[in-house]
């Protein structure tokens, strides 16, 4: 699967941005989608993830109650919606898929679990 994210920028701290995600060459549906972040000088950070169905999502500790992850397995796109942004949130966000065949409940965090990465989008969030 071809993913490709969009939707990043640059806005002020308090802001809101929703980045989009959409796939292309297989079925969307068959995969639990992630987004991660990473800011220049560190690793790779787990930003928030939803399964197959969209039924379950999981959030960062530092994105929680700001962040929503969404799905439309009609249109092949996966959605985070960003509130409240802060200037530590600017990073390159990136979506990646995970293809159904580990325990995806105890590993949606962990980079390796994913198949499948998009290109990232940079998010700039000014103070």
């Amino acid at each position: 699967v071809q993913l490709q994210a969009s939707g990043g920028g640059l806005v002020q701290a308090g802001g809101s941005l929703r980045l989009s995600c959409g796939a292309s060459g297989s079925t969307f549906s068959r995969y639990h989608m992630g987004w991660f972040r990473q800011a220049p000088g560190k690793e790779r950070e787990f930003v928030a993830a939803i399964i197959r169905s969209g039924g379950r999502t999981y959030s960062g500790n530092s994105v929680k109650g700001r962040f929503t992850i969404s799905r439309d397995n009609a249109k092949n796109t996966v959605y985070l919606q960003m509130n409240s942004l802060k200037p530590e949130d600017t990073a390159v966000y990136y979506c990646a898929a995970a293809a159904p065949r580990i325990d995806y409940s105890g590993y949606y965090y962990d980079p390796v679990a994913y198949d499948y990465w998009g290109h990232g989008t940079l998010v700039t969030v000014s103070s």
